[in-house]
């Protein structure tokens, strides 16, 4: 699977961005360095001024790339989403039973991310340590519904509509798949945040993933048909 996502270029909304940052080094350094920034200082005290000076650029370098940090975070959050979504297409495309198709998925998305050779500038597991502490400021903002009409999110959106459609084969007369299937995503943020600085509100921990948590939840509600 890592040879063929390796030959795969993830798309991104192009009004992101206004000079597409995989067409050359100083772009690619931008996107490394920036989320090792992020990561480091959080993204309120991230600026373009500090992350010219680690990639040892102008500030203005960055502006030719970004138009402000927002949407660069919607950018690395894009591409994250975006990487999950090969690994889940590729990790259940033969898996012919549902619930076992289900389960992978849940688990692929989930689970916690370790580093692999997709794409060399960007260190996955550090952009995983990245949305789990920051996703939700890109989208908690007044300019929300500006920007899904935008396509800002849709990345986002395929991939909880490909695992909504993997509810409902396994169980079609359930009625809350949509819900469903942004808990699990939304979810799976949450209770990898909750296990780092809220232990003690979560079961979730060195011994129980964030995957077992959700798979045991999707095996309890789902039934397998009718009769189930």
């Amino acid at each position: 699977m890592k040879q063929l996502l390796s030959q795969i270029k993830i798309e991104i909304n192009k009004n992101l961005f206004l000079k597409d940052p995989e067409s050359s080094d100083l772009g690619k350094r931008i996107v490394q360095n920036s989320i090792l920034l992020i990561d480091k200082t959080g993204f309120e005290q991230f600026t373009f001024k500090k992350l010219g000076k680690e990639i040892n650029s102008n500030e203005s370098s960055v502006y030719r790339y970004f138009e402000n940090k927002h949407k660069l975070l919607l950018y690395l959050a894009s591409w994250y989403w975006g990487w999950k979504e090969y690994q889940l297409v590729f990790s259940t495309a033969n898996i012919p039973d549902p619930r076992v198709k289900l389960e992978k998925a849940v688990h692929v998305l989930t689970r916690q991310v370790e580093k692999d050779t997709f794409v060399s500038h960007v260190d996955e597991v550090v952009l995983n340590r990245v949305v789990v502490n920051e996703f939700s400021k890109s989208y908690l903002t007044k300019e929300v519904e500006k920007e899904i009409k935008e396509g800002f999110f849709a990345v986002y959106n395929r991939l909880v509509l490909r695992l909504k459609e993997l509810i409902i084969d396994v169980d079609p007369d359930y009625l809350y798949p949509s819900s469903l299937a942004s808990t699990i995503l939304e979810g799976s943020l949450h209770q990898h945040f909750l296990k780092e600085h809220f232990s003690a509100l979560t079961e979730c921990s060195a011994e129980v993933s964030p995957s077992d948590y959700f798979i045991h939840m999707i095996n309890r509600i789902l039934k397998s048909d009718k009769n189930g």
